[in-house]
């Protein structure tokens, strides 16, 4: 990644165009970050990144939302079962 002024920006555009092809790059002013030249390839992977977190994030709060209505029907000994003791229980039906 290249980092660039904005000065630098507007007399190279058409140089950075180029470039982001390959790498992104940093447009800083006074010394800071203000902006990022990505190329369309690049930023449609960050959006697919995205998405896939987002349906992540989707999936695991469907998964705790089963698991706590499944929690709700559980018996009192049920309840008291451990991690172990499932795991036994499994075993043994096989």
């Amino acid at each position: 990644m290249i980092t660039v002024t904005s000065v630098e920006a507007q007399n190279k555009f058409g140089q950075l165009l180029d470039t982001v092809q390959r790498e992104p790059v940093v447009i800083t002013r006074h010394g800071r970050a203000t902006a990022f030249m990505v190329s369309p390839q690049d930023m449609q992977d960050l959006q697919d990144l995205q998405a896939a977190r987002r349906h992540r994030s989707e999936a695991v709060a469907e998964f705790e939302a089963h698991f706590a209505r499944a929690d709700a029907h559980l018996t009192p000994a049920a309840r008291e079962l451990t991690d172990e003791d499932v795991v036994r229980l499994v075993k043994e039906s096989r």
